[in-house]
């Protein structure tokens, strides 16, 4: 049975419920959904997409670095996004951290939390 590792870092944002930042298995990382929550302030501060993306990807980093690795071993990531709208300007955020082109999943839902305009996770190697 593989040992599951909690991962855990004060450049990201804590959980705000019975979960963990992320989960190494093995030799894979689960991160939990990041929204764009300023990790110094616990607020939502990011106005609009592309500030919002922005701050989403910096909390991933922090997380993925605190598993030990990093954006360009992703494998598979999902995100969410309140408005399929913003689906260009969100692209053009991810594109400059996925470089290595990960599967992905991206939907639109009814609502997010805090409100807010997206949320991502991840599945990497380590």
């Amino acid at each position: 049975m593989a040992v599951l590792r909690k991962v855990s870092t004060d450049k990201a944002p804590a959980a705000i419920g019975p979960y963990s930042q992320a989960i190494v298995c093995g030799d894979m990382v689960f991160t939990s959904g990041q929204i764009p929550i300023n990790p110094a302030t616990g607020n939502v501060e990011a106005e609009g997409i592309t500030a919002q993306a922005e701050q989403v990807m910096q909390n991933l980093g922090a997380v993925l670095n605190a598993a030990g690795t990093g954006f360009e071993k992703a494998v598979k990531t999902t995100c969410f996004l309140a408005d399929m709208g913003d689906f260009a300007a969100f692209n053009a955020v991810y594109a400059k951290y996925f470089t290595t082109n990960p599967a992905r999943s991206c939907v639109a839902v009814k609502t997010l939390p805090k409100n807010v305009l997206v949320e991502v996770e991840v599945i990497a190697t380590v």
